[in-house]
């Protein structure tokens, strides 16, 4: 009887806690190492799409590179993020954008080490960095720059041409050779592309382009320097740009129109980081990492800037505005 009493309490526990739920509930340790700053808008967006897929399901550990504002110490960062690896011994790895691929995952993990590592953020060719390799596979950063294109000229019809605006970085020097290839689908024409390091050089240029480009494109300032050699805000210098250019402007960041750019399709950190967390999930779960091939981000998001709208005295059709996240410039 007692021996019947104990099979009938096991089968309980097994109709009420079943195997796949307990193994559904191990908590993995997962590093995430990011190319730039803690209160770098992008890599919060990432974060935010990590944690939205693992949800408490394993122990997540980040570490910043800080290569926006420091990229000559990129090298000892790598390093450190290395030694933090050798620590925790992670079950997985994810890597975000172009620096830390470089630095860190080719040189330290790459063939390496059995650890899945995921990437997400990477503007390059994936075989740059010699992936995918046999514990390496992740997501790439597109821009939806067409679509970009499509959209401001819903609010300014005689685009023809644009200029292109970013920090100096060895990332800008990635996003003018996509440019290039990419050319022959836009259709805009790309008329000047350029890279500053100074808030006086950014201002610049943004005032030289009036009357040279129809639309200006600001991707990410942060990192560039004011008069005393520290780094400016970007809220504030993406709206000094706007305000010099003076016509229509447009992003691929949704921080970016938020500080005052006019529109966007953007791309968001959020899609780089859920699918990355899901990407490594799944290959921690036991998927090989040959069975999960390199991606790239497909959701765009119609944005536009109210405060700017207004203040270039656009009217916009209501179809325009149909499913498009409306903003104002953030002070």
């Amino acid at each position: 009887m007692r021996i019947a009493t104990k099979i009938l309490a096991v089968l309980i526990l097994v109709w009420l806690f079943p195997v796949s739920s307990v193994l559904a509930a191990k908590q993995y340790k997962v590093l995430v190492v990011f190319s730039y700053e803690e209160n770098f808008p992008w890599d919060g967006e990432i974060r935010e799409g990590i944690e939205s897929l693992f949800k408490g399901d394993a122990e997540l550990t980040y570490f910043y590179m800080d290569t926006k504002v420091n990229l000559a110490a990129g090298k000892q960062k790598a390093a450190e993020a290395f030694e933090l690896y050798q620590r925790l011994r992670p079950d997985g790895v994810i890597v975000a954008d172009d620096n830390a691929q470089s630095m860190f995952v080719v040189p330290y993990l790459k063939d390496k080490v059995a650890t899945p590592v995921i990437f997400c953020g990477v503007n390059t060719a994936p075989e740059a960095y010699g992936y995918p390799a046999k514990n390496v596979t992740g997501i790439l950063e597109r821009f939806h720059l067409e679509e970009t294109i499509a959209f401001s000229r819903q609010f300014s019809p005689q685009i023809q041409t644009f200029a292109f605006l970013i920090k100096d970085s060895p990332v800008a020097k990635l996003i003018q050779e996509q440019l290039g290839t990419d050319a022959d689908k836009l259709s805009a024409r790309l008329v000047a592309f350029h890279q500053v390091k100074t808030e006086a050089q950014a201002l610049q240029v943004a005032t030289e382009l009036r009357g040279k480009a129809d639309l200006l494109l600001i991707e990410s300032l942060q990192g560039v320097l004011d008069a005393s050699g520290m780094p400016v805000k970007e809220r504030k210098l993406v709206a000094q740009v706007v305000k010099s250019f003076a016509g229509p402007t447009a992003a691929t960041n949704a921080y970016t129109v938020k500080y005052g750019a006019l529109n966007a399709v953007i791309k968001t950190g959020q899609e780089q980081g859920n699918k990355a967390a899901e990407m490594l999930l799944k290959a921690m779960q036991g998927t090989p990492i040959a069975d999960l091939p390199i991606t790239r981000n497909y959701r765009g998001r119609r944005m536009v800037n109210v405060t700017t709208m207004r203040q270039l005295g656009i009217t916009p059709t209501p179809i325009a505005l149909r499913g498009v996240e409306l903003v104002r410039t953030e002070q």
